[in-house]
Parts: structure tokens; sequence; C-alpha cells
């Protein structure tokens, strides 16, 4: 029986990693012309995105969590949580009573029911909520009382650890930890954490500044100092070592914006400049070695990018996400091209294969071939 069911696993692994490939070469068969002004690609054969209409085009959603092909979730300005369970169809409005003065910049899922999301700001303005039963009912969990503290991201290893992320807080990155999936949070110590750069600081940008990969590590991502930075921690965030990376830093509006890791040695990074009026070279660089050292791409998507996704199952391909388009790399993230241009925030990709991507106006999509 053991041998059958071994058989079984193998048989669900390799079609598991054909669709991946099939999707992969669907996706590079869709790829825009590189020449300025290029249409979005035709909705034939290949893959694309296909909006989904929220209902909510006065809402930009930069939290974003991708449970399956039927099931995501959405959390965005307005104090807004939507959430699918028909593949977008529809969407039922899920938001926490109260909240309509609150960013929520990051929401984390373990499946239909369950969820947990971050709101952003200063002081009180960062508080976190979780909920049991689809978003009938929320429980706020934390609310930030330090007025220096910003909070920006937050992660989970799996249904019970989790960490979040908020802006260095006399001249430290501060670090939030659950042991109870949400339920309750404490303030790590700080004398693990490298001192912040000037300027330093994380971007809410798609709820991917804070990643884990596997039970103990997790990596931050910086900007705004003289040098773009990432730091990890292989103990869930007791110590961190730190690593600058060839993204392009300087500015308050330049850095690291998104980290995806396919597992705890391969990691991608993404950024640049946020401001539309600004360009973004060589922000992107890639990690074979957990974060110690990062190197620059060959050739990195054309322009800022605020979220990153690897797709599941493929140990070469990822998808990368901004305000100009969705850009993939069929390379481990050496090589960069534009598939579609339609404007997105954060990106995510579930188990089954399945694809979500928001953003401004109340955008929504799902990868579809």
């Amino acid at each position: 029986m053991r041998r059958l069911g071994s058989t079984r696993r193998r048989g669900r692994t390799h079609r598991l990693l054909a669709a991946g490939a099939a999707c992969v070469a669907a996706l590079a068969a869709a790829a825009v012309p590189a020449a300025a002004g290029a249409a979005a690609p035709a909705r034939g054969g290949g893959a694309h995105w296909a909006e989904k209409d929220s209902g909510t085009p006065q809402v930009r959603f930069r939290g974003l969590a991708a449970v399956d092909r039927g099931t995501a979730w959405l959390a965005g300005t307005g104090g807004t949580v939507l959430r699918t369970t028909d593949g977008g169809a529809s969407w039922r409005n899920v938001s926490p009573p109260g909240a309509t003065d609150l960013q929520f910049r990051d929401v984390e899922a373990f499946d239909g029911r369950r969820a947990v999301v971050l709101a952003i700001g200063e002081g009180e303005a960062s508080r976190v909520y979780r909920t049991d039963d689809g978003g009938t009912t929320w429980t706020e969990s934390f609310r930030n009382t330090d007025p220096k503290a910003f909070y920006d991201c937050l992660t989970f290893f799996d249904h019970r650890h989790g960490l979040a992320m908020s802006d260095p807080v006399d001249g430290r990155f501060r670090i939030l930890s659950t042991g109870d999936g949400g339920r309750s949070w404490r303030v790590l110590p700080s004398a693990g954490m490298p001192a912040a750069l000037d300027g330093e600081a994380g971007f809410a940008a798609s709820g991917q500044c804070l990643v884990t990969a596997g039970p103990k590590d997790v990596w931050l991502a910086t900007g705004g100092a003289a040098r773009a930075r990432v730091l990890h921690s292989a103990d869930r965030g007791l110590t961190w070592t730190a690593a600058d990376t060839p993204v392009p830093a300087g500015d308050p509006a330049k850095g690291v914006f998104a980290l995806a890791f396919r597992d705890r040695l391969h990691g991608l990074a993404v950024g640049g400049d946020y401001r539309p009026d600004q360009s973004s070279p060589r922000a992107a660089a890639v990690t074979a070695d957990g974060g110690r050292t990062w190197r620059p791409v060959t050739t990195p998507p054309p322009a800022y990018r605020s979220g990153a996704a690897w797709l599941p199952h493929s140990r070469t391909a990822a998808l990368a996400v901004g305000p100009t388009g969705t850009d993939l790399t069929a390379d481990g993230g050496r090589t960069w091209r534009t598939v579609d241009t339609g404007s997105y925030d954060t990106v995510a990709c579930a188990p089954d294969l399945s694809c979500w991507a928001a953003g401004e106006k109340g955008r929504v999509a799902r990868l579809e071939r």
C-alpha cells in the first residue's frame, strides 16, 4: 500500500509540474512586444489575466491572499476586505466594522474562513484583525500604541506562527510575533536586529516586504536609505543579518518593494522608484544562498515593480507586477519579459497553480489560459 500511495503522489507531482510548465509556455507566448506603447496581449490561446469585477472601483487593493482557484481575499483602502469563493464571479464585502478610516495593506489567509489582515499607519492606525468565520465577525488582536512605530507587512510560517514588521523604532526595525495564528501578538526583543541605516524603512506596497519560506526562515525588504537591503532571520525573527542588494536606492522612493522565495535558498527582489515620472533601471535582484548575497539580473523588468510571486511547482518561473505591467521570468529571475500592460500592485499564487493579482480602482484578476 505504501508503494501504491507513493506512486500516486509521484503521479500527482508530475501532473502539477507538467501543468506548471504549460502555464509558463502559454505566458511566454503572450509576451508583449518591447516597443514603447505596446498594447496589452490579445486574449487568444495564451495565458492572460482575466479581470474579475470586484464592484469597488474606489478601492486600491494592495493586500491579496490566494487560497486556491476559487477562493481569494483582498485588503485595501477604506478599511475594505473582500472575499470570493467562486473564482471571482462574485465578491462578498467582509470588512471589519468601524474600519473605514483604516488602510489595509496585507492579508494572510489560511483557507476560506480564517484570515488575518494588517492596517498600516502611524500609532494606533497600525492594527491587526483576525476572522475565523469568513469575515462575518472580526477580532482586533493588536493595536499599536507606540507613536514611533509604523507597521508595513505581516507573514506566516504556518497556521500558528507569524510575524509583522514595523519601520525602525529607536534605530531598529521592530518585529511582532504570534504563536496562535494571529490571535495575540508580542514585540520581540530588538537585540538581534542590526541597526537601521539613516532613512531606511519598509514599503507597504504589496504585502510582500516580509516573506517566509519553510518553518523558520523570514526575509525583510528595505529602501529609502543609501543602500537597499534585505534582512534575513533563520530563527523566526529573533536574530537577523543584513545584506546589500544591487537594487538602486539613495532616495525615500527607491528600494526593494517585494520579495519572493521558492525555498529557503532561492529568492527574488523587485522594486525601483515608485514615482511614475522616474525610471527604474536594474530594479531586480536574485539570490541562491538564502539572501546572504544578491546579484543583479541580466534583463530586469522595464519599470518599477511592487509585487512578485513564484509560479507553484516551478523552479524557474515567477511573475512581477506593477502599475505599468506584468513580467514573467522563466529562468529563475535572470531575464524578464512583459506579458501584460495592465496595472496591478500585488500578485499571489496558490498550490493548485492558480495565480491572482490586484491593484488600483478595484482591479482584481485571475490567471487563465
